[in-house]
């Protein structure tokens, strides 16, 4: 659905991504892994046109989509859903007018229908009859899940997650977790997920991309991520801890 071809970026003399490649196939959901600093959410925002490459493309259904003009961009975002890091939501609107934003925004459809569009997407995220709420009301979860209603409002092809479960406790990140791995199912839309959060990644994920450096160290499914005896990629996953005393055995020969 989307590649990556030959990608670079640079901020002043530092190179945030470096000639990196990847597919991103259509239905799939794919987590971007890496520590602070590895360029997980400059790829995002390159994704959704906020910063251009300094080099290479971005092609979306063999268009390169990095080299559009601001029109072709507004056009291009009707497409694409996003859900950030801590929601983002407008403190000054109702639910329901932060999920509306969008198509108030973007379409000419009547008041009535985006009220119907409106309710429909918040039945889906488990916020049916919320829409006269205020986001100071409601709890971080919630907050994620009116989010992700935002996202789906233009019923997207495609979802970019910047961080879903960050600042959630475990149960809370858990139905987080659940509603992406359905939104996917239900809906088959394409789902690219920037996380810390491993339980999460490998929950919701069916392929992982470990960006080390601004360089992809590994792309594979969740399995192959479970067993690689990359001494890097076995630290972030267990949280710096080396897991099996032969992964220990492997680096004292080497």
């Amino acid at each position: 659905m989307i590649s990556l071809c030959d990608l670079s970026f640079a901020y002043k003399s530092q190179c945030i991504l470096d000639h990196v490649n990847l597919e991103i196939h259509q239905g799939e959901t794919l987590a971007i892994l890496g520590a602070s600093g590895s360029g997980k959410s400059t790829l995002l925002r390159l994704l959704i046109g906020l910063q251009k490459p300094t080099s290479g493309k971005i092609l979306w259904d063999g268009q390169d989509i990095s080299r559009f003009s601001e029109t072709q961009w507004d056009r291009a975002r009707m497409r694409m859903g996003m859900v950030f890091q801590y929601s983002a939501l407008f403190d000054s609107l109702s639910v329901g007018e932060n999920v509306a934003f969008g198509l108030r925004q973007r379409t000419s459809l009547a008041d009535t229908e985006i009220r119907r569009i409106v309710a429909e997407k918040l039945a889906l995220v488990g916020l049916a009859g919320k829409e006269e709420a205020r986001p100071n009301e409601l709890s971080g979860g919630m907050k994620k899940r009116i989010g992700l209603a935002r996202a789906l409002a233009l019923n997207p092809e495609i979802i970019l997650y910047d961080e879903p479960t960050a600042g959630l406790d475990p149960l809370r990140s858990a139905d987080i977790n659940r509603l992406i791995r359905d939104m996917q199912q239900q809906l088959q839309v394409t789902s690219v997920i920037v996380t810390h959060d491993m339980t999460s990644a490998f929950y919701v994920a069916d392929r992982l991309a470990f960006l080390q450096q601004g360089k992809f160290r590994l792309i594979a499914d969740k399995e192959t991520f479970k067993k690689t005896k990359d001494r890097d990629i076995q630290l972030f996953i267990h949280g710096g801890i080396l897991p099996h005393m032969e992964m220990r055995n492997n680096e004292m020969e080497c």
